[in-house]
């Protein structure tokens, strides 16, 4: 517990540097307006994808499975789930100018849409494990659709050095172009790169102590499935009461983390800005838990963790999700 209590606050912390308390910094990025929060995510996922293979090689981690796809219908493709769940996630990251870990950073800072956001994402989160989970597992069974695991390089067909090395590349020229087009914001403590590399450390973290990577809509998951069978009147003693809690202690703990540098530094962390209507967070924060959920990781999960393992799921998610999250955000 005292590791995932660490990890979490060190991540809430880093998001909180890196200005993700500002609702504008999600908006101006799906808007195209701004790509700082487009720099960092790269960059601590580039990051995170050089020092855990270090770190495996050296028997300090396990060997982490590459995050499976996410099939619904089996459609077309088994990465179905992913898709459609990457949109959703995108939609409604942009209704509530927050991503499933940057409205815990807002919410720690008293951000009025952070934390229905919040409320929104724990509702999200009850709704999927009460009734959408089991509809989609049961309905998969029944088309024998099954999951699949899938990297990177096994699309390129090069080996997992190669591909690592290319994908350093294409991050390094992304984050490079978007300097060119991003100065430094004035609502962040640090630039768009260094950002990245506090998230980074904060995955370092993680990988040291707890032997995983980081992840947070899985929190909305355990939470939500609390309050589901909190809604059911299920018995104490009932077999199907919620056990697990470790998601839900690293997501409160980045909330600690982030409460606890603004407390420390004040004078570093700018005013919010960008507070959108209570409806549209709470909404927004709903349909982040769901989409996430159906696609198997966030922005956190799929975004940093799932890319840095080169997950060919995590990939169809995030490009799922930005172009969602675009679509949305100039169409309001």
């Amino acid at each position: 517990m005292a590791t995932t209590v660490i990890c979490g606050a060190a991540y809430g912390a880093a998001l909180l540097a890196a200005g993700f308390h500002q609702p504008v910094a999600v908006l101006s990025q799906f808007r195209l307006e701004n790509f700082h929060m487009l720099q960092a995510f790269l960059t601590a996922t580039a990051s995170s994808a050089l020092v855990y293979p270090v770190l495996e090689r050296m028997n300090f981690v396990p060997r982490l499975q590459p995050r499976s796809s996410s099939p619904l219908l089996g459609l077309l493709t088994s990465y179905d789930g992913n898709i459609l769940g990457g949109a959703i996630l995108g939609a409604g990251a942009a209704l509530a100018s927050a991503c499933p870990g940057t409205l815990l950073v807002q919410a720690a800072l008293g951000v009025r849409s952070g934390a229905f956001a919040l409320a929104g994402s724990i509702v999200g989160g009850a709704i999927w494990s009460g009734y959408i989970r089991e509809a989609i597992k049961s309905e998969a069974g029944k088309r024998g659709v099954k999951s699949h695991v899938s990297t990177l390089q096994d699309q390129t067909g090069v080996s997992r050095e190669a591909t690592i090395v290319l994908f350093e590349s294409i991050c390094a020229a992304v984050v490079g172009g978007a300097a060119t087009l991003t100065d430094k914001v004035p609502w962040a403590i640090f630039s768009g790169v260094v950002s990245g590399l506090f998230l980074g450390v904060a995955q370092f973290t993680s990988l040291l102590t707890r032997k995983s990577m980081v992840g947070i809509s899985g929190s909305y998951e355990e939470a939500g499935g609390h309050l589901a069978w909190l809604l059911k009147g299920l018995p104490s003693s009932s077999s199907s009461r919620p056990s697990a809690y470790s998601n839900i202690i690293f997501g409160a703990s980045a909330i600690l983390g982030a409460w606890t540098l603004n407390l420390a530094a004040p004078q570093l962390i700018s005013e919010p800005v960008g507070d959108v209507p209570s409806g549209m967070a709470f909404l927004g924060g709903l349909l982040m838990t769901i989409g996430s959920r159906m696609a198997g990781g966030c922005t956190s999960g799929h975004g940093i963790s799932g890319l840095s393992l080169l997950s060919t799921s995590s990939a169809v998610t995030m490009a799922s999700t930005f172009a969602a999250g675009v679509l949305v955000a100039n169409w309001l």
